[in-house]
């Protein structure tokens, strides 16, 4: 990202909402806003939560962790992929 733009991100809410997606057993979990505004950014982002979805992810730490690798401080930036 360039020193133009600056991306803030709340940790805490977005891996709650992360979280809630992963562990909704529903189809509709899929029309969360977290879900709309991660695709925006970089849908690949969505891929990963679906797969943590297919691998049974049930701890929030293992998401936490996801959000602060990507999102933290020390975390590489979401990167915004054209389609």
């Amino acid at each position: 990202m360039t020193s133009f733009f600056r991306l803030e991100v709340d940790l805490d809410d977005l891996t709650d909402a992360m979280f809630a997606f992963v562990t909704d057993p529903n189809p509709s979990r899929n029309d969360r806003d977290v879900i709309q505004e991660l695709g925006d950014i970089n849908h690949d982002l969505v891929d990963l939560l679906e797969c943590m979805v297919l691998d049974g992810t049930d701890d929030r730490e293992d998401v936490a962790a996801f959000v602060e690798a990507v999102f933290g401080s020390q975390g590489t930036g979401p990167t915004k992929m054209e389609s």
